[in-house]
This record gives C-alpha cells, structure tokens and sequence, in this order.
C-alpha cells in the first residue's frame, strides 16, 4: 500500500508532470521587445520616435557620431526587423551613414599616415597643420 502512495502525482511533489519540460519556453512567450536598450526604463514608443528623428536629423549637421548614439540606444529595434517600424525608418539610415562616415574618415586617416610626403609630395607641406606656426613666423624659428 505505501508503493502505490508514492506513485500518486499529487502526492509526489517531485513528479514530473511533463516529460519534456522546457525551462525558455516560459521566458520567450513573456518577453518583451522594448525599443531602447535600457528596456522598461527607457522611453515610450512616442517618444523613441522623435528623440530616433532627432538623431538622425542633427548626425547631417556634421555630428556623425549621433548615427553611432542612435545605433546604439536603439539597438532592439536593429536587431528584431519586424518591429517598431516607425522607429526603424530613422535607425537603420543611421547606421548605414555612419558606416559610411566611419570608412570615409578611416581611409582619409589611413591616407595621411601611411601615404604621406611620399604620396603627395611637395603639396605635403600645404596640407599639413603641424607646420602653421612655421610659416606664418609665429615659432621664432623661422
């Protein structure tokens, strides 16, 4: 008699009701998908519209670097395609105009710093800043 009793799921805690359990299925179905990184904290959809707006307006008054911000606080609309499209129109143009910027500068950098004097030869000494104070007479060396 005391067998049967421990067979008796109701009586055995330590039952497993389901034999294939799993432990994601409870966190994927609740999860929810915020438009900031910051999550439930972060902004609501209105204002994630127009604060995403704003960087990607001012990142064309010579502040690339708010494409990299805009990427960056709204990373969860990058990365699920299918939502927030009201946001996703002003993100996904930031990050291709900062990837744009970022190799535009990256080979003018390179350009210099490798190229150099031997690249451009005598116009070098016009298109370096080192040499400022030198030409106009303002180091007292020349």
């Amino acid at each position: 008699m005391e067998a049967s009793r421990s067979d008796d799921p109701n009586l055995n805690p330590n039952h497993n009701r389901n034999p294939t359990p799993n432990p994601l299925s409870n966190i994927i179905s609740s999860a929810q998908v915020w438009p900031t990184i910051d999550g439930p904290l972060g902004l609501t959809e209105e204002g994630s519209v127009d604060y995403a707006r704003r960087f990607y307006k001012f990142g064309f008054a010579l502040l690339p670097w708010l494409w990299f911000v805009n990427c960056f606080y709204f990373w969860p609309v990058l990365r699920h395609s299918r939502s927030f499209p009201r946001i996703r129109k002003y993100v996904v143009p930031s990050a291709i105009g900062f990837s744009v910027f970022t190799a535009l500068l990256s080979a003018w950098a390179l350009t210099f710093s490798i190229g150099g004097e031997q690249l451009f030869g005598p116009v070098w000494d016009k298109l370096v800043m080192y040499n400022v104070a030198d030409r106009l007479g303002l180091s007292g060396l020349a």
